[in-house]
């Protein structure tokens, strides 16, 4: 019975992480949305900065709430991370065309 909790606490904080992470990535893709309708560069070198502060930001609150998750942290911190990379490459998929 221990082994099913421990594993489920993993689990959770990845569905927690995952979700976190796709929210994060859907922000940036407003973001590269509304850089792509301006058309410039320094649009472009705005949005890029603001990704990243996203995305440092989404994995920092993730570190820094740790103590307060009730699931693994480090589960929700690869999740995170997991959902910025791919649902990010996806969005920017879509948006290129």
């Amino acid at each position: 019975m221990k082994g099913t909790v421990i594993i489920m606490n993993y689990v959770w904080g990845a569905l927690a992480g995952l979700v976190w992470g796709a929210a994060a990535a859907l922000l940036n893709a407003f973001v590269s949305k509304k850089c792509i309708a301006k058309n410039s560069s320094g649009a472009m070198l705005a949005a890029n900065a603001i990704r990243s502060v996203v995305d440092i930001g989404a994995l920092a609150a993730v570190f820094l709430l740790r103590k307060l998750l009730p699931f693994s942290f480090e589960a929700a911190l690869i999740g995170t991370a997991v959902a910025l990379s791919m649902l990010t490459i996806v969005f920017a998929y879509r948006l290129s065309k």
